[in-house]
């Protein structure tokens, strides 16, 4: 009886963390946007400047490395914010035509630590009332009950291993 309920309110609480889930997942894709402009206008003013001196991107940065050691700096850092936006411009293209439930198989695309840690700060709990979120929450209690029956029945098999041992030693 007690492991049935110790059972269920493991899985009770494992399926109340999942089911916040979609709304962690809209919470990222707002802030991921949000990154996505910005780095798009840094992008496009350094291709603007690049193209007003008839170059292209590479080039520009080529010239801009050979600047001295404040040019070689910079170019780092261009080099580095294009980068990122186009790996967070793909992220966000991805997770934007995925489901809701969906997002929460491909975890790899909230992994930007910037964005997810501020996601994380200003993240408040919602109430599961999508369908999605009374879906996941559905599967994470399956999942937590799962897993503490499993803990709580190998507790108990080594506890009672250990009661065997015992009286046969007394």
């Amino acid at each position: 009886m007690v492991t049935r309920l110790i059972s269920m309110l493991g899985g009770l609480g494992a399926g109340v963390g999942l089911s916040q889930f979609p709304a962690y997942a809209q919470a990222y894709l707002q802030r991921l946007g949000g990154h996505v402009d910005a780095l798009r206008r840094t992008v496009a003013e350094f291709d603007a400047d690049a193209a007003a001196l008839g170059l292209e991107r590479q080039t520009a940065l080529v010239q801009l490395a050979l600047g001295g050691d404040m040019g070689a700096r910079r170019t780092e850092t261009m080099a580095a914010t294009i980068d990122r936006y186009g790996r967070l411009s793909a992220d966000l293209h991805e997770l934007a035509a995925m489901a809701p439930v969906e997002r929460a198989l491909h975890l790899g695309r909230f992994a930007d630590p910037d964005i997810a840690g501020a996601t994380l700060a200003a993240f408040e709990p919602a109430l599961p009332v999508s369908v999605d979120a009374l879906l996941l929450a559905a599967v994470g209690m399956a999942l937590g009950t799962a897993v503490i029956r499993l803990g709580l029945g190998l507790l108990r098999r080594v506890l009672a291993r250990g009661r065997r041992r015992r009286d046969r030693l007394a």
